[in-house]
């Protein structure tokens, strides 16, 4: 689970330089991308890969899914996997990467309001207080606050985040639809294999991109060489390889617990910024790292206690 939010927050350094025009490749500097191509070359590209891979491997019977579960994961590719997608970038290119991460990352608390209105987990300690200490601990990771020269031992919001209204919009319809296909997709995945399931969704969503960026409007954007390579590369590190980490570590993880273990990715994405990007990390977001790492911990540990069974996987 952790591999898994170490390639998430590379991936979310790649979309960063994508959009601010700072992404080199084959020594070239890459002109930006918008945020709706995207999205939907990272499904397109990732789904036109992993269904002849499975097929390759597996056999033809390897794909195969009853209607009604096609459906489904239909459901979850475009109200999951795109929305999510789609609205997280519009919020980073609207507000700063900041605020799209943190509202985001309020995808636990609604999986856990959800789980406690269907009595389908128990409001514990430990699981309540490990969603919590997750999500203030990414407010501080991120940066979001600082101490002020005046009162130097208090915390406050500081003039770097941007309330774009359509941007913080779109950051909340994120978090919604990445709590969404954590609960909508249970069954899928608890029924059938999890790259069977992760294929149809990311083909869903591949689908329904067709109907918002058609083909011709793609052609018509002329995208260079070195553009195309780059969302070719992106799709594979930012899903095919993460999500095969994320998929492991479900089997010992439910879908509260999932998303609490998610926020590490930006302890990661920070740390890579301060390297790759220069973006140093203050002492209050070294804070938030350590309150990230301790929820994680706290959490597990009521996992071993409990041993409850684990839902479906969150896709970033």
């Amino acid at each position: 689970m952790a591999a898994s939010a170490l390639f998430f927050g590379i991936s979310a350094n790649l979309g960063r330089a994508a959009f601010i025009g700072r992404l080199h490749l084959f020594g070239s500097t890459i002109a930006p991308v918008p945020p709706l191509m995207l999205a939907q070359s990272r499904t397109t590209i990732a789904a036109l890969v992993l269904f002849p891979a499975l097929w390759l491997a597996r056999g033809r019977s390897a794909v195969r899914m009853e209607i009604r579960d096609i459906r489904d994961c239909v459901i979850v590719g475009i109200l999951g996997i795109a929305a999510s997608n789609y609205f997280y970038y519009l919020s980073i290119q609207r507000t700063s990467v900041a605020t799209a991460i943190i509202l985001q990352y309020l995808a636990p608390v609604f999986v856990l309001c959800w789980m406690l209105f269907r009595k389908l987990q128990r409001p514990t300690f430990s699981r309540v207080g490990g969603v919590i200490v997750a999500v203030m601990g990414s407010v501080l990771a991120i940066g979001v606050v600082s101490r002020t020269p005046r009162f130097p031992w208090l915390s406050v919001v500081t003039g770097q985040m941007h309330f774009d209204l359509i941007g913080v919009i779109a950051a909340l319809v994120a978090a919604v639809a990445f709590a969404f296909y954590n609960v909508f997709g249970h069954h899928l995945v608890s029924s059938h294999n999890r790259w069977v399931v992760m294929a149809w969704a990311l083909a869903g969503a591949a689908v329904g991109w067709l109907f918002i960026d058609p083909p011709w409007r793609i052609v018509a954007a002329h995208y260079s060489r070195s553009q195309w390579a780059f969302m070719a590369l992106f799709s594979v590190t930012s899903i095919l390889v993460p999500f095969a980490f994320y998929f492991t570590g479900l089997h010992h993880l439910d879908a509260t617990r999932a998303i609490v273990t998610s926020c590490l990715e930006p302890v990661f994405s920070i740390v890579i910024a301060a390297v790759a990007l220069g973006e140093l990390v203050g002492n209050v977001q070294v804070a938030g790292i350590l309150l990230v790492l301790a929820s994680t911990v706290l959490v597990q540990l009521e996992s071993q206690r409990n041993g409850s069974a684990p839902p479906c996987e969150p896709m970033e």
